[in-house]
């Protein structure tokens, strides 16, 4: 997340008209299946990594969460988050996945919403996190599917006249930096494969207790023109992991 895109002005107002910039988690189209992940969070210290507009944080608070911290690399989405979803048990800080303590055994829960896959190193993110969660303590997380960034460039293949004919993919077992086009910016993320982000969270000692391809909610595809394509390819990959109780 060093890149950090979202500090630029012109970036950030295309991101603040999405959906989920505007309507919350209940933008989100894979809310309905993240939430059915998320743990009992009453009495719970939780880390968000790249919180964004803080809607994770707040939702940990009113359910009970004892202290939240959000941490994210842009002043623009801290701002944001500190105006739209402030709580007492939530602390904003500025600062990158990457570059963050992770002190030892200082939260029960670790989330985070599609920011993984702007971090180069998802093994050591892994140890790093199971470092600073309890015995027991649980993560939950979001990324973009390995299908959807394999390619790179993040869009459909059209013909001539704009169809979109299918969903690119190549290069999948070529891991690395991709350069991708988002809302109308080039974006670097790092894709890998699915087998790297399950193993990554096994050999960092997690059990691993869901993994979701989310398909959009029903009313979503009712009520939204084209959202039938999301049915053709994944966009997103959900994991709940569990740290193992201590011996």
């Amino acid at each position: 997340m060093k890149e950090n895109k979202y500090d630029d002005k012109a970036f950030f107002e295309q991101y603040s008209r999405m959906s989920r910039s505007v309507q919350g988690l209940e933008g989100a189209g894979e809310w309905h299946e993240l939430q059915k992940l998320l743990p009992d969070f009453r009495g719970k210290r939780v880390l968000d990594l790249g919180c964004g507009f803080g809607w994770h944080c707040r939702y940990a608070a009113e359910n009970g969460a004892k202290h939240v911290l959000g941490i994210d690399l842009s002043e623009r989405m801290l701002a944001e988050a500190e105006k739209r979803n402030p709580a007492p048990e939530v602390e904003y800080r500025r600062g990158s996945i990457e570059d963050y303590a992770y002190p030892e055994n200082a939260y029960d829960v670790v989330i985070s919403s599609l920011a993984f896959h702007y971090v180069q190193d998802f093994s050591l993110l892994c140890r790093n996190v199971a470092r600073c969660l309890t015995g027991g303590g649980d993560f939950v997380f979001s990324v973009e599917h390995p299908v959807f960034t394999a390619f790179g460039t993040q869009d459909w293949y059209c013909d001539e006249a704009g169809n979109r004919l299918h969903w690119p993919v190549d290069r999948y077992f070529e891991e690395g930096r991709r350069t991708a086009h988002f809302l109308g910016e080039e974006v670097v993320k790092y894709h890998r494969t699915l087998t790297t982000y399950l193993n990554s969270l096994m050999h960092a000692g997690f059990s691993i207790s869901s993994v979701v391809e989310p398909m959009p909610a029903p009313e979503l595809l009712a009520a939204v023109p084209d959202m039938k394509e999301e049915l053709r390819r994944p966009m997103m990959l959900l994991v709940a992991a569990k740290k193992p109780d201590k011996e």
